[in-house]
């Protein structure tokens, strides 16, 4: 595993350093991490959201369609 050294204000220390202290994480790296795995996972949703936006449409979304498929989950789940 890495080690990276960061500078933080005194009062973004004391939030982390609260983070911990509240039980929430436990220690302040653990903390930081999960705030990249957060920002990874948004990063990745927000490439999904454009590549869909950019794709030309395949079927239309209206209440024919949301019927068949509220079907096929009923189905698929035994309902």
């Amino acid at each position: 595993m890495g080690t990276m050294n960061i500078s933080l204000p005194d009062s973004l220390k004391a939030f982390v350093d609260q983070q911990v202290e509240q039980g929430r994480y436990g220690t302040s790296s653990e903390y930081v991490r999960e705030l990249i795995r957060k920002d990874q996972d948004r990063q990745q949703l927000r490439d999904l959201l454009l590549t869909g936006a950019a794709s030309a449409p395949s079927v239309v979304a209206d209440a024919q369609y949301f019927d068949g498929l509220r079907t096929r989950v009923r189905q698929s789940s035994g309902s």
